[in-house]
């Protein structure tokens, strides 16, 4: 008997079955999970108006982001700690595809191909070693990545603050404590997600490599007029205002951005 003849003698039978000891999946199963599932987007519904209209389930809103801020660690929601450690171990931007992409999509190919793949009637675990050993290591390395997501500690701050003395050398401000005060600022504040310096860093929306900043002469009460309101000083820009850093600090970035021109 082929395997096609053998799957229409059990719908045959399954049929026979219904017939006679029980109702059949469609309508009477159906309409109960339907009816659970509405009762479930119901409760969502009803509770996220309570979210939004009173303050029974907390504030709506947290305190606005300071893009001064220079101790706040991001961390994305524990069911995403897997994928953020991947992006850890792929850290090069040309293989950042392979953990974002790559290797979820073809993890989730396979999960919906299995069921197409593997049709045999055999459910005892006894008798699927692989798929047994192939779920075993799939929840291994879940719990691992996440584990390790959950824990892992910020290292780009400091790798980038690793850098500032060579930055120090090759500009020539190794002997102004301003400007080094100021490089380690530039380090800390996570200006390198957006600008490059000296090679460190990359270029989000547009943001310029900020290397030969200080050869534009434009000077250091520039420098804190645009750190406090880029957009005053550079109408459209998207650069955030760091007037949170305060003045002492804002003079040292600004020391070491007119310091900054362009590295022998």
């Amino acid at each position: 008997m082929s395997s096609l003849d053998e799957r229409r003698a059990r719908f045959q039978q399954y049929k026979r079955d219904v017939k006679e000891r029980g109702k059949p999946f469609y309508p009477y199963a159906m309409f109960h999970d339907t009816v659970m599932s509405l009762v479930v987007v119901c409760v969502i519904v009803a509770l996220a108006c309570i979210w939004r209209y009173t303050d029974i389930l907390g504030a709506l809103t947290g305190p606005a982001a300071d893009p001064g801020t220079r101790t706040f660690v991001p961390r994305p929601d524990w069911y995403f700690y897997f994928l953020f450690y991947l992006l850890r171990i792929f850290k090069w931007p040309e293989s950042v595809i392979l953990a974002t992409v790559g290797i979820p999509t073809i993890l989730l190919i396979i999960l919906f191909a299995l069921p197409f793949v593997d049709t045999r009637m055999e459910r005892r675990l006894s008798r699927r070693p692989v798929a047994v050993v192939a779920a075993i290591l799939v929840v291994i390395s879940m719990g691992v990545l996440t584990y390790k997501g959950a824990t892992a500690k910020e290292a780009i701050a400091s790798e980038v603050e690793a850098a500032v003395p060579s930055w120090a050398k090759k500009q020539g401000f190794q002997h102004n404590p301003e400007a080094l005060a100021g490089a380690k600022l530039f380090a800390e504040s996570a200006c390198t997600n957006c600008h490059t310096y000296l090679g460190t860093g990359s270029s989000n929306l547009g943001a310029p490599d900020l290397s030969a900043e200080g050869a534009k002469g434009k000077g250091i009460a520039f420098q804190i007029a645009h750190l406090k309101c880029p957009s005053c000083v550079n109408s459209g820009s998207p650069m955030p205002s760091f007037a949170a850093l305060g003045e002492d600090n804002l003079k040292r970035l600004a020391t070491f951005l007119e310091a900054s021109k362009g590295g022998k």
